[in-house]
């Protein structure tokens, strides 16, 4: 029986996936072999002994205190591209309320007094001020070519703007999944001066940090107009904030509400609901539960921001899952270990990742507890288990 704590209240959706025969999953719960979460900041938490997995029901992990994880040789799972369609579907959202100058007429027209004959005359006196622009036509620049960057891309494209993607990182994968309209830009800087509407998608690093600042603003486009919609801090908010009073930006969309933001007349400020629906809930919740219930059960990994990606089919024998730091002769000593047991390796497979390498073996016979200890003994190794 797998015992799981949830931190935060995760979909009905995910949870099912974790059958009640061979887990146990509650809020409160000694001795967790996993724990699912989503906002839940587990950076001043004791973590417990017995974990060996951590599920995060979203695709950022900045609540998750992934060192400290790896150091322990537990991987971190996260959703990737579950909650994508939600967020697209709110930059979609976000250009239009900004270009058509929704939210400011939709507040004019709140405040409008008098019969109803009178508040007609007030809006087709009042309605120029809220004239805005169409989207066809217009330039936007993604940044960041992961899942949700993507369909914001191929989305824009459907609405006929011009798009410009900038990802020093994107797979092959990815490239497949992006339109072939979406034209690539080497830098951030090579695309800043051609935009009209700029939208974030990377995570909030050190290299990300204020990726819009005064000096960036400088070479933009008069009356562009920024979308964050991925992490606070990825945008100077006094900066913009500064160039918006200056009338070089028309208007800041982000999901990031401050005291600086909150009644800016240029600026829509949502709270946070990037994958605020019931589908992104659910998708984020299935994919985590599954990830997690394939380590715990069957050793592989899928979707960890610390561990390598591993997939080893069960066929016959017995598992053993061994991480360890990333050096030279560890499946040597592994093996070797194993042999002098007199267990036979029917199934190897090992990669690593950064500082991290993972080990999954099948092997002929049942592994005695006295050669798991021998595999933990071993410098650098991090964490052993049958599975």
């Amino acid at each position: 029986m797998h015992k799981i704590l949830t931190l935060n209240n995760i979909s009905v959706a995910g949870l099912e996936r974790l059958p009640r025969e061979s887990y146990e999953v509650a809020s409160e719960i000694q001795h967790p072999d996993a724990i699912l979460l989503r906002s839940f900041k587990m950076h001043d938490m004791d973590i417990p002994a017995t974990l060996k997995a951590v599920g995060r029901a979203g695709a950022g992990v900045n609540n998750i205190p992934v060192d400290k994880m790896s150091e322990a040789g537990i991987p971190v799972f996260n959703a990737p591209g579950a909650n994508a369609n939600a967020v697209k579907e709110l930059v979609i959202t976000g250009m239009l309320l900004a270009c058509r100058n929704i939210c400011q007429a939709w507040d004019f027209a709140r405040e409008l007094e008098g019969e109803d004959a009178e508040i007609t005359k007030q809006v087709e006196a009042g309605k120029k001020n809220f004239g805005g622009f169409e989207l066809p036509g217009r330039t936007l620049d993604v940044v960041g070519l992961g899942a949700i960057g993507r369909q914001v891309a191929n989305a824009a494209i459907s609405l006929g703007m011009k798009v410009i993607g900038y990802d020093p990182g994107i797979t092959v994968e990815g490239a497949w999944e992006l339109s072939a309209n979406v034209d690539k830009a080497t830098s951030v800087d090579d695309l800043m001066s051609k935009v009209d509407f700029v939208t974030f998608h990377v995570p909030l690093i050190d290299a990300t940090k204020n990726m819009i600042n005064a000096e960036r603003l400088k070479i933009m486009k008069d009356n562009v107009i920024i979308l964050n919609f991925a992490r606070g801090g990825i945008v100077d908010d006094e900066a913009v904030s500064a160039a918006i009073k200056a009338g070089k930006v028309y208007a800041y969309v982000c999901d990031f509400p401050s005291n600086l933001l909150k009644k800016h007349e240029r600026v829509i400020a949502l709270p946070h609901l990037g994958a605020s629906t019931a589908e992104a809930e659910d998708n984020c919740a299935i994919m985590v539960a599954d990830e997690v219930s394939d380590y715990l059960e069957n050793g592989n990994v899928t979707n960890s921001v610390n561990f390598p990606a591993v997939y080893m089919a069960r066929t016959e024998g017995y598992r053993i899952g061994i991480v360890n730091s990333n050096v030279p002769n560890m499946v040597g000593q592994i093996s070797t270990a194993m042999a002098d047991a007199g267990l036979n390796i029917i199934d190897l497979l090992n990669k690593s990742k950064g500082d991290l390498a993972y080990t999954l073996a099948d092997v002929d016979k049942e592994i005695p507890q006295d050669v798991l200890d021998k595999i933990a003994s071993i410098d650098g190794v991090l964490a052993v288990r049958s599975i």
